[in-house]
């Protein structure tokens, strides 16, 4: 039996790997599809909303029932449309200068916020050498920690009168409230992040011979910066509250002796007015902090 001749198209036919289609290198890299512009435009108002949003509808809330309680005839605070009313000159001309004390309420926390920049400058200064020294040596935490324990109890006003005694004036009294208010939480943090330096750190300065200011530069400072800058935020906060209460005693031109001079003239709103500013820089003032500690440590300090 004769076997059938293969012809040219019947015949089976031998694919080499040299002639297999190629696909194009630029569509297998080619990166995924970015989202439209508009699609991250409205991810971000999403989550910008649910981030103020809830703030927003508790406040509603707030003011809701203080209005509705404080309406009431002989209530002892006035409800926020009174407040509004009887504020809205200060709200609209913070700038006004009549001399004296008699100012708006920019100068007054300006003159505030100077204060505080002076005392929390040298509270940061001084802080975080000793905390450097308390948390490198065994035998300066031994003699100096007993006695910072103790001082960081005493209460910021208490400080006033011996500080006035000494400096015979106001305004280096309260720089010196303070300054001594706000120093013990940067030494304590500051120590703490000296101590809890990896060891395997210092056994690499040691390695490279490093001297004491290289380690302190290169090694100390950027491993116990979270730890500084928790105390730096917390020496903030207490700078704040320490001078609005001491410049209630010191008088002045300042916030602290804005609000007191308004209860002193039994202007309630005004003081309610003053306390809403306070809030608002005093939380400015830790977000600052928060935010320069985010770039100094990569990320690594906390919110």
């Amino acid at each position: 039996m004769s076997m059938p001749a293969l012809t040219n198209d019947s015949a089976p036919k031998i694919v080499s790997p040299l002639s297999a289609p190629v696909v194009s290198a630029s569509i297998v890299s080619m990166n995924p599809r970015q989202p439209p512009r508009a699609e991250r435009y409205v991810k971000l108002a999403r989550e910008a909303a649910v981030r103020i949003v809830p703030p927003l509808i508790v406040l509603a809330l707030f003011l809701l029932i203080w209005e509705l309680l404080c309406r009431r005839s002989g209530s002892a605070l006035p409800p926020p449309s009174r407040v509004f009313n009887d504020t809205r000159d200060l709200i609209f001309d913070p700038f006004f200068d009549n001399g004296g004390i008699d100012k708006g309420l920019f100068w007054h926390i300006s003159a505030s916020l100077q204060r505080v920049a002076l005392g929390y400058s040298l509270a940061a200064i001084v802080g975080v050498a000793l905390g450097t020294l308390v948390g490198q040596s065994v035998w300066a935490m031994r003699g100096l920690d007993p006695i910072f324990q103790v001082l960081r109890t005493i209460p910021p006003l208490a400080w006033l009168p011996l500080s006035l005694a000494a400096f015979r004036d106001g305004q280096p009294s309260a720089i010196f409230v303070i300054f001594i208010t706000s120093i013990w939480p940067i030494i304590i943090n500051t120590a703490v992040g000296i101590r809890n330096i990896p060891q395997d750190y210092r056994n690499v300065a040691a390695v490279v011979q490093l001297n004491p200011l290289e380690f302190f530069a290169k090694i100390m400072i950027p491993a116990a910066a979270p730890y500084i800058f928790t105390g730096l935020r917390i020496g903030i906060g207490l700078s704040w509250l320490a001078i609005v209460a001491a410049e209630m005693l010191i008088g002045g031109v300042g916030i602290g002796f804005f609000i007191w001079d308004a209860w002193n003239s039994s202007h309630i709103s005004e003081i309610i007015l003053a306390l809403l500013y306070v809030g608002i820089i005093g939380f400015v003032l830790d977000r600052l902090i928060a935010v320069v500690g985010k770039v100094v440590t990569r990320g690594t300090a906390p919110n």
